[in-house]
């Protein structure tokens, strides 16, 4: 693992700044600086700047002279929306300072196949050591802002908002959810201690939806917001009784789920859950759901293909 020294925490504050305000995180920093570990080796060493950490890469070690400085250009191999291109930087920046990356788009943004996204500069053995890596990164947050987008676009028009969940790839919560808003989704619950979500295994274990959500009320007051999930009309009268925050429809079919927007006629807000894709997504929005939530944004999303090129 790299050393933890002071001169590689004063880099990493200086170069923290290049990301979005939600990924300054110290979990980010450690989850991009453990990328380029594994592909550098464990023994590299971030605080010996310029050439010393590329020469893990023997490869480019082998081929590429010493202060030889080439130009990378990074394009999209297919038409999509493009997330992280401020992880790809800091990738970048942790390998050699002294490498040049200018962006010609934005996260968020449409972007087309062959289109330029950005433009690296400096030293040949730094640039092909960070590629791989900020490349997987790019590649991973602009799939899942692209499949974002394709279930934004599928429910236009109707009142209900795209949400992520939990199913997210371990260690990379953050950055995933990012790339789900750069899709234009929003955010469920971040984890298991920021809302809390009342599911069937808390219900059976507590003796039912009643007791459960009275046990955290207990416990917590109204420090945090609770939602409940039920699967069938019967459980979701019992949950609009105890007028908790949100409920959650778990895998009902379009009928049941239009007598629950029905039922509950905008007293609290219902989400809609379980084996949501787009094929039916547009179906489940216009029940009159609030909320859709879709593990597939990010569990199921396909990379976007993304390549970079000397030039």
């Amino acid at each position: 693992m790299y050393r933890y020294t002071d001169q590689l925490n004063t880099r990493l504050e200086m170069i923290k700044s290049l990301l979005p305000i939600e990924l300054q995180h110290p979990s980010v920093l450690a989850l991009l600086q453990l990328a380029l570990a594994e592909d550098l080796s464990e023994e590299a060493d971030l605080t010996a700047l310029g050439s010393h950490p590329a020469d893990g890469d023997i490869t480019s070690k082998a081929t590429i002279a010493t202060g030889n400085r080439l130009n990378g250009y990074i394009r999209a191999k297919a038409n999509g929306v493009v997330a992280g291109l401020p992880v790809a930087q800091v990738v970048f920046d942790l390998v050699d300072p002294t490498l040049s990356f200018r962006s010609s788009t934005k996260d968020g943004g449409l972007v087309e196949k062959g289109q330029i996204l950005a433009v690296v500069q400096g030293d040949g053995r730094s640039l092909l050591a960070s590629e791989r890596t900020a490349l997987n990164f790019l590649g991973r947050l602009s799939g899942i802002a692209t499949v974002t987008r394709r279930f934004v676009e599928a429910i236009k028009g109707t009142r209900a908002v795209i949400l992520d969940t939990r199913k997210t790839a371990p260690g990379l919560r953050r950055i995933d959810k990012y790339a789900v808003r750069m899709g234009g989704g929003q955010n469920h619950r971040t984890g298991l201690f920021d809302m809390l979500l009342i599911k069937d295994n808390h219900i059976i274990g507590a003796g039912g939806i009643t007791p459960a959500v009275k046990q955290a009320r207990e416990m917590f007051g109204e420090k945090y917001k609770i939602e409940v999930e039920v699967k069938n009309l019967i459980e979701l009268d019992e949950a609009l009784k105890m007028n908790v925050n949100r409920i959650m429809l778990d895998n009902m079919d379009l009928e049941t789920m239009r007598n629950a927007v029905q039922m509950t006629n905008g007293r609290i807000p219902l989400e809609a859950s379980g084996n949501i894709n787009l094929t039916n997504v547009r179906q489940i929005a216009e029940t009159g759901v609030d909320f859709i939530s879709s593990g597939a944004l990010t569990h199921s999303a396909p990379t976007l293909d993304i390549s970079m090129k000397i030039g």
